[in-house]
């Protein structure tokens, strides 16, 4: 993996406008930015997942880099947007609350490929989210910012995808293994770690943690974004990894059914939201 495609401090910071920022776009970047800065965490367990393939290992440390960049990027255009908002304090409220067992020596995917085919995902959620933020805002700085972040995720989704080949012709997984975790890792995109890290980044100094509450907060904000073509971005990059060829009436319909299970889940985040 190259190292550094761009850095913090070479961002075109005079270009913010904050007239032209949504208030609401701001509390999901406040909860990436938390999320991206606890990559180092990451980097930590796929290193001892991984302990033998050294190989590996560096290109998990340079990913964990990278990602700490985008939270220290994100944080501090928050920070900018709104001078009450501390990445550092929103990330040890996040650390303090939520947290997973870094020194596990396996992978809770159940293999390798397992673990790699769930990194494949994230970096597709990843890479099609902030594109959309992108598209979506006015904002110049946070696009440009987006925009840089979802190239990166582009790419950490093909160094992953790469290692996959490589250890599926060790396991050997079929495609039913296989999508039963990518659709498995679809799932968790809704679990605790996102909820927490908006309740981290925007509550309240003595609210208490509500997950439902919070879910429903950050999904109704974050899935606004979200347009027909991203939604099949991120199934063809899932079929993909499941060994399925995109572009295919198979595709098709799960684009359809897709896009209809995430309207559905933004129609009833916004019944409820805060």
């Amino acid at each position: 993996m190259n190292s550094i495609h761009w850095d913090v401090a070479g961002l075109p910071w005079d270009d913010f406008e904050a007239a032209r920022l949504d208030p609401e776009t701001l509390k999901v970047v406040k909860a990436a930015a938390v999320v991206e800065y606890g990559g180092g965490k990451y980097g930590h367990y796929l290193c001892n997942v991984f302990f033998d393939d050294p190989i590996f290992q560096q290109a998990a440390r340079e990913w964990a880099i990278e990602e700490v960049r985008h939270g220290e990027a994100l944080g501090r255009y928050a920070e900018r947007a709104d001078p009450t908002f501390s990445l550092r304090d929103a990330y040890a409220r996040f650390d303090a609350g939520y947290g997973f067992d870094i020194e596990a020596a396996e992978s809770v995917r159940g293999s390798r490929s397992g673990e790699l085919i769930a990194r494949c995902i994230v970096e597709t959620g990843t890479s099609s989210y902030y594109t959309a933020i992108a598209d979506a805002v006015d904002e110049p700085l946070l696009k440009t910012i987006c925009r840089h972040i979802a190239a990166d995720e582009l790419r950490h989704y093909k160094l992953f995808y790469i290692h996959l080949k490589r250890y599926l012709a060790r396991e050997a997984l079929t495609r039913f293994d296989r999508l039963r975790i990518v659709l498995g890792r679809l799932r968790e995109s809704e679990d605790d770690e996102l909820c927490y890290a908006y309740y981290a980044a925007n509550a309240p100094a003595d609210a208490v943690y509500d997950r439902r509450r919070y879910a429903r907060a950050y999904m109704s904000r974050a899935y606004r974004f979200y347009k027909p073509a991203h939604v099949d971005r991120v199934v063809a990059m899932a079929f993909k990894v499941c060994g399925l060829r995109p572009h295919t009436m198979l595709h098709g319909m799960a684009c359809r059914a897709a896009w209809w299970t995430l309207n559905r889940k933004m129609r009833h985040s916004l019944e409820l939201a805060i």
